[in-house]
């Protein structure tokens, strides 16, 4: 458990390491200005503690005479800033020599190195934005589609926390109610109160239920899923890969076996990020190199959501065909028919009946790649599909806490039905709120900040 001192400055390089234009060394805390006066020269004399807040001024960074480099230094004074507290973010140049010479000046005039995501807890326990969207910032940043950025973005917004909110102030009024009459037994609480308190439960249980509804997908177009292309030799796999990637990842011969190891690329189908891999068709190993293969092939075929299983469309089912088939029965599976521009002799009836799906493709002259990206967008979204901005809970944690919720209000909602003591719903009721207020990050343990923190990066 690591427990921060606000009071420290913070510093880190901001951006990714290596060469490019611009790279950001990013300050944060009560010492912020004064380190950027010790270091920073202005032409027009200035310091950066005398500067308006939300400018950026040009200049060098010093170490005595020496100039470390010319850069842009922009001042976000607290509390209107990321984290709440002064912010100096100095744009240098972006190669690895002057944006480490610039940290290391920082580091030595009074500041310490950040600690992964140390920038965004900050600005969550400074009261800037709850846990919710704190975890947004890290979706934002490993978004791999356009739906998933989108997802993130709503919630950076606060639209899950809005709804949360919602629900902890109708249970809070519920709970108000009780703890009246609990504390004033005199005045008892009327049936008519009683299927109000009823009705506001409904209100609260399904709202709770909307939420996570679809939280599946949204979770999902969060983080993917793995698919993965298998086949007997030479049955057009890396074409299939290459097709799917709009681009020669594979190679591709006639010979048989030509792929010898799993083959890894994520890319967007239809708002999905797919994590999709080639895997090696030997069936029969000839060396260590491609038994090893076969191994991977089979370790990535028993991980997959999703099988996309090739046939040659130009020859009969082979005995290697019905091996992989029986090996697939427990798998969600796309049969495709390869090479369907060549004569057909394939069984496609037969096929027609072991999987519900099955679509004629050439990966070679890229027909029909997009009936089977519709395939796997329908397997995903379960034929419509749904709207990102309407996909709140993609975050598993979220989704415990108010599946949990959930469930105690249920409980609640029983009790009350059966007439037990206001008490025992009042407790219910307590309970229920301690998860939405995890939820929100109203209420956490360092353990929990530090698991959800260590995943980001150092300098956000």
């Amino acid at each position: 458990m690591i427990n921060h001192d606000l009071t420290d400055t913070i510093a880190a390089i901001a951006t990714p390491v290596g060469e490019g234009g611009i790279g950001i060394v990013r300050i944060s805390g009560k010492l912020a200005l004064a380190i950027a006066d010790k270091i920073f020269i202005s032409p027009a004399g200035k310091l950066p503690s005398t500067l308006k807040t939300y400018t950026t001024h040009y200049g060098t960074i010093v170490k005595g005479k020496k100039v470390i480099d010319e850069v842009i230094l922009t001042i976000m004074r607290s509390p209107k800033s990321y984290t709440r507290e002064d912010i100096v973010e100095i744009n240098c140049h972006g190669g690895i020599v002057a944006l480490r010479g610039v940290l290391d000046l920082v580091l030595a005039s009074g500041a310490r190195m950040a600690r992964p995501g140390e920038f965004t807890k900050r600005a969550f326990l400074n009261g800037r934005i709850d846990l919710t969207q704190a975890e947004a910032v890290l979706d934002i940043i490993r978004a791999k589609t356009d739906s998933a950025l989108k997802t993130g973005i709503e919630q950076l917004k606060g639209s899950l926390s809005k709804q949360i909110n919602k629900y902890r102030e109708l249970l809070l009024n519920i709970l108000a109610q009780l703890e009246a009459g609990i504390d004033f037994p005199e005045e008892l609480v009327s049936t008519e109160d009683l299927k109000t308190i009823s009705r506001k439960l409904d209100e609260v249980h399904n709202g709770l239920e909307g939420l996570i509804k679809d939280s599946r997908l949204a979770r999902i177009l969060r983080e993917g899923i793995h698919v993965v292309i298998c086949g007997k030799p030479n049955v057009g796999k890396s074409s299939l890969l290459n097709a799917l990637l709009k681009e020669e990842r594979s190679i591709v011969t006639p010979i048989a076996g030509t792929t010898r190891d799993t083959i890894e690329e994520v890319i967007d189908i239809q708002g999905i990020p797919v994590r999709i891999v080639d895997t090696a068709g030997i069936l029969e190993p000839r060396d260590l190199v491609e038994k090893e293969a076969v191994k991977r092939s089979k370790e990535q075929i028993a991980a997959a959501d999703l099988i996309i299983i090739l046939f040659d469309a130009s020859k009969k089912l082979s005995p290697e065909d019905l091996f992989l088939i029986r090996k697939l029965k427990k798998k969600k599976v796309i049969a495709l028919i390869n090479k369907s521009d060549l004569k057909q002799k394939i069984e496609k009836g037969r096929l027609e009946k072991i999987f519900k799906s099955v679509v004629d493709i050439s990966a070679k002259k890229l027909i029909n790649i997009d009936l089977l990206e519709k395939a796997i967008a329908d397997l995903v979204y379960g034929g419509s599909v749904a709207q990102a901005e309407s996909l709140l809970v993609a975050n598993l944690r979220h989704r415990n806490m108010i599946q949990k919720a959930k469930i105690i209000i249920a409980q609640a909602r029983e009790s009350l039905d059966n007439s037990l003591p206001a008490e025992f719903i009042a407790q219910d009721l307590k309970e229920a709120l301690g998860h939405l207020d995890e939820v929100s990050g109203r209420k956490f343990s360092e353990d929990l900040l530090d698991k959800i923190f260590s995943e980001f990066c150092i300098g956000k």
